[in-house]
């Protein structure tokens, strides 16, 4: 989907090498990483000629495909071995054991970038098991942050190049890591981001109510 490709395109620009890529048939692995140049070729594939990712493995061989199967239980996808595991798609993709497979393969961080794309018993057994898990109402925040660039924009008259609206996004989404981290070793919840982000999100929504006297 479109959030997965530019998720993948931000990983590709700082360094990170991509390793799997899916859509509602099924699921591609390269070992070998996906590149700029094969993820252009994925998103040319899915965005101009609306194509299935398994024409992936035609382009390029090396690559392995696998195709849904509704019968399991779980998504074979995320027990392919890596560091950083995006879930980028629908709600409740990734299940407890799904969960469970990317912590035995010593998953470091977890970043959702949908509306709760985890269940909460995988977010359970990725706080359980000291997963840098960041809920998707933090990192997937950058959507709406992009929308209020453009309504700023707007009312400013201006145009910013996407260099300058990256680089205003990145300083927001910087600001949403410390807010939710900070809060949550406030609270005696050091690195646990769910409860940081929980527990800001309702402290902002309280100070504002109370300032405009609601409360």
């Amino acid at each position: 989907g479109n959030v997965a490709q530019h998720a993948a395109e931000k990983v590709t620009d700082l360094g990170g090498k991509v390793v799997t890529m899916s859509d509602s048939n099924g699921w591609i692995h390269d070992p070998e990483g996906i590149n700029e140049d094969k993820l252009n070729y994925i998103m040319h594939l899915k965005n101009q000629k609306r194509g299935r990712i398994a024409d992936y493995v035609n382009q390029y061989p090396k690559a392995q495909y696998h195709k849904t199967d509704p019968s399991q239980s779980y998504n074979p996808l995320w027990s392919v071995p890596a560091d950083v595991a995006m879930p980028c798609a629908t709600q409740n993709e990734l299940n407890d054991t799904d969960a469970e497979h990317l912590v035995k393969n010593d998953i470091i961080a977890v970043g959702e970038g949908a509306n709760m794309p985890s269940t909460i018993k995988a977010t359970h057994v990725f706080l359980k098991n000291g997963v840098l898990f960041s809920p998707g109402k933090a990192s997937n925040a950058g959507g709406v942050a992009c929308s209020g660039l453009e309504m700023s924009q707007n009312s400013l008259r201006l145009s910013w190049t996407r260099e300058e609206v990256d680089s205003r996004l990145h300083d927001i989404m910087k600001a949403i890591h410390k807010n939710a981290y900070d809060t949550a070793a406030e609270y005696g919840l050091k690195n646990n981001y769910v409860a940081g982000a929980n527990i800001a999100g309702f402290l902002k929504v309280a100070k504002a109510m109370d300032m405009q006297g609601h409360v």
